[in-house]
């Protein structure tokens, strides 16, 4: 299966003249139909919400684009929450979801309205002397412990997650909140990253519903949502087949039908918080081949680097990767393509084969529209590359500015730098 880029080579040389390498860019049409599909797929459940989740992706313009089409947020830290009230989100459009949470930003999702999402059972005692009560609504999020599977295959291995409640402790807490004040409840989970299959999301569905159903009989609670996280995930290799949200919707109603309806719970909300499923495949890292070399391997170098995006030097995850103007020659050409940072892990791709790259060539580095550069960072002093949205009319849109110096150096208050070196 070959995987395509979302703009054409006639254009990116167009938006090159504008906006220099490297740059991420976002395709408005791919985030606006996906957004759409995963609103039709559920809406068999009149409460489903999406609430995207920013950390995959914090840029305004992009989140107002899903905003449209009813999605909330799910913040997990202070600045997140600031953004979603920027944006004017509001009350049940926000879910906070959090871990060895600071004070400071319980209060503001307090403020704020958010629903607070608990991820451990001492976070009860302190989110009542933080804010001084136990809100009405309340969720908590559950981890089963153990490895999850689907079939025989293992996914994931909850029991190594630092996150959640036991089931022993998920029992308890409801009890203590209802007690404390709580009237309206949540269960939450998250337990794999990144699945390639339409299962995954009914099975999760299955282990919380089962869940719910045996809450609201030992406890009494009253739940009105279940929060099925993150985890569908997308092809990164052209080998693999995209994910099929309305089958996975399906799946989820089945499940829903045979178990929550006869328990009379067939008004339970259902919500996601998915991020790497609405950006990843609508975003990528455009960069130009600056150097050759040539010694025990064979080199390209990019003027991206992991600052740009880690998920390969972290990770050692795979993006595919096109020259542009050459996607249809023999890949007969291995490289290893590197950025400059003073780390040997800044390799975007490791021994790939690729056609023959010359400098000035662009490259196009699938998949980075989630966790790409939400997760850069300034090793080296690199700068942070600008954001631009390829809009569905063709037109681009710069969403956010490049980084500079200035911005670098802009927290040494005492410290002028660039005032210095004017001077020598």
């Amino acid at each position: 299966m070959k995987k395509e880029p979302f703009v054409t080579n006639e254009q990116l040389k167009e938006i090159v003249k504008e906006y220099p390498t490297p740059f991420h860019l976002y395709d408005e049409k791919g985030i606006r139909a996906n957004a759409q599909a995963l609103k039709e797929a559920f809406s068999w459940n009149k409460g489903f919400k999406e609430y995207f989740a920013v950390k995959a992706t914090p840029n305004p313009f992009l989140i107002n684009i899903l905003k449209e089409y009813g999605c909330g947020c799910d913040c997990s830290s202070l600045t997140e929450l600031m953004l979603a009230d920027a944006l004017h989100f509001q009350g049940g459009d926000i879910m906070f979801s959090s871990n060895a949470t600071p004070a400071e930003e319980f209060k503001l999702a307090e403020r704020m309205g958010a629903v607070i999402n608990l991820d451990d059972f001492t976070h009860i005692d302190f989110l009542e002397k933080t804010i001084g009560y136990i809100p009405e609504t309340i969720s908590c999020r559950y981890n089963p412990g153990g490895v999850f599977k689907i079939s025989n295959s293992i996914m994931d291995n909850p029991n190594d997650a630092k996150y959640g409640f036991t089931k022993e402790q998920l029992f308890e807490g409801f009890q203590v909140l209802k007690e404390k004040g709580a009237k309206y409840f949540g269960i939450h989970a998250f337990l794999a990253s990144n699945t390639v299959t339409n299962e995954y999301y009914p099975t999760l569905a299955r282990t919380l519903f089962e869940t719910a159903v045996e809450l609201k009989e030992k406890t009494g609670a009253e739940i009105r949502f279940i929060n099925l996280s993150g985890g569908i995930g997308i092809p990164y290799r052209p080998e693999e087949e995209p994910n099929d949200i309305r089958a996975i919707g399906e799946g989820v109603r089945n499940v829903y039908e045979e178990i929550l309806v006869p328990a009379g719970m067939g008004d339970v909300a259902i919500y996601a918080e998915l991020g790497r499923f609405m950006m990843g495949p609508y975003g990528c890292l455009v960069t130009t081949a600056i150097h050759e070399k040539h010694t025990h391997k064979e080199y390209i170098g990019c003027d991206a680097c992991a600052v740009n995006l880690m998920r390969p030097a972290m990770y050692g995850a795979y993006h595919h990767i096109t020259v542009m103007g050459k996607d249809n020659r023999v890949c007969d050409h291995k490289y290893d393509i590197t950025g400059s940072l003073c780390e040997n892990n800044d390799k975007f791709a490791v021994d790939r084969m690729l056609p023959e790259i010359n400098k000035g060539d662009l490259l196009v580095i699938h998949d980075t529209g989630a966790h790409g550069f939400s997760m850069g960072y300034n090793y080296n002093g690199k700068l942070k590359s600008a954001e631009v949205l390829l809009k569905e009319d063709g037109s681009t849109q710069l969403i956010r500015r490049a980084e500079t110096p200035e911005d670098y150096f802009a927290t040494f208050d005492c410290f002028d730098i660039l005032k210095d070196m004017k001077h020598q």
